[in-house]
């Protein structure tokens, strides 16, 4: 059966990704249709990483050319292509990371860190180069979820990231002794932070995930106008106190030009570990209402599930304790969605432009 590439094209343009939710064509993702034989070779190219997605991409486009087109004989190429993008207008991008996503939440207790270790480490799995950086100074968590006790090595002048679970990784905490208190005022707290960044020798990434200290005070306003964010989530709980302040969240990150990727809704439901009841302790729906009263996506829902806090607090977060659990793969779908709309913002192009100095003679 002879077809032209583009009635192959108007074919794919009905078939929508579940991640961007769009269909391949107005995403861009169909690079190149061609015929070798009796075979047609499609190939299509990702703006985020999914690698444990591509068979089940490959295999929906094969089948819905076959139901809709009578197709056959399909072979379909799928790579990914991380870019850059668009920062702050007065910064300049960090040496080394292509995206600084950040990851927030307008108050305490509502699972920020787990949601970011496990996003991070999500993302590693599906084949970014991924760091983490622990930017709670006061509290920092991610050496115990991952299980870290090592510090990091250092040239004598800057640091080289901790390696865990295939994540590059800095934290305060690998620095300073576990119990040692933080009894810091803000400037200090800023400054630490900016050395954490900026001082550590990051490896060519394709996401470096930060995970920001809770809150919407003076250091939070502070680091987001001073570090070169790509885009920001934002973690809740179904709950309407924890949803007001999230909203503060969600409106310091709009003021200093940061887009908001999406919002995470955490403990959506609780799972008895006994029976498996599903019950809705801190309210239903608050993350829907919230993200569509604030013009940005629902990433996805997570559970109460006592594996989320157990894996977490023995070094091996659920992503990477059980990869294959529903779990697990909630957070897999919530990081896709999460780099697959960083994938829609516009491009950062300041690395094509020559530095250009004026000498007076």
């Amino acid at each position: 059966m002879s077809v032209s590439s583009d009635q192959i094209m108007q074919q794919l343009s009905t078939l929508i990704d579940p991640h961007t939710g769009l269909d391949l064509v107005t995403g861009k993702q169909i690079r190149n249709i061609s015929q070798e034989g009796n075979t047609i070779r499609i190939q299509v190219v990702l703006g985020y990483p999914a690698a444990g997605y591509h068979a089940a991409l490959g295999q929906k486009i094969s089948e819905h050319l076959a139901a809709e087109a009578g197709l056959n004989n399909i072979r379909v190429d799928i790579e990914t292509a991380i870019v850059s993008h668009a920062i702050q207008k007065n910064l300049k991008p960090l040496p080394g990371v292509k995206n600084i996503i950040a990851v927030a939440s307008g108050k305490g207790g509502v699972g920020k860190s787990t949601t970011a270790v496990n996003l991070a480490l999500a993302l590693s799995a599906d084949g970014a180069r991924t760091g983490l950086l622990d930017a709670d100074i006061y509290g920092p968590s991610q050496p115990l979820m991952l299980g870290i006790t090592a510090k990091p090595d250092s040239d004598g002048k800057r640091l080289h990231p901790v390696m865990a679970h295939g994540l590059q990784s800095m934290s305060i905490g690998y620095l300073v002794d576990e119990e040692a208190p933080m009894i810091w005022r803000g400037p200090m707290v800023t400054g630490a932070l900016q050395q954490l960044l900026k001082d550590t020798c990051w490896d060519q990434l394709d996401y470096l995930v930060m995970d920001l200290p809770p809150g919407t005070g003076d250091i939070q306003l502070t680091l987001a106008q001073q570090i070169p964010v790509s885009g920001a989530v934002i973690v809740t709980t179904p709950q309407d106190i924890a949803l007001l302040d999230a909203r503060r969240g969600l409106k310091m990150f709009e003021k200093v030009n940061i887009p908001v990727l999406g919002i995470v809704e955490n403990m959506s439901l609780h799972i008895c570990s006994r029976c498996g009841h599903l019950e809705p302790i801190f309210g239903e729906g608050g993350g829907q209402r919230m993200a569509e009263q604030c013009g940005v996506p629902l990433l996805g829902a997570l559970p109460l599930d006592i594996s989320i806090r157990l894996n977490a607090d023995s070094g091996k977060p659920s992503v990477v304790a059980e990869p294959d659990g529903e779990v697990a793969q909630s957070y897999f779908r919530i990081a896709r969605a999460m780099s697959a709309r960083l994938a829609q913002q516009a491009r950062d192009y300041s690395h094509r432009f020559p530095a250009i100095s004026v000498v007076n003679d």
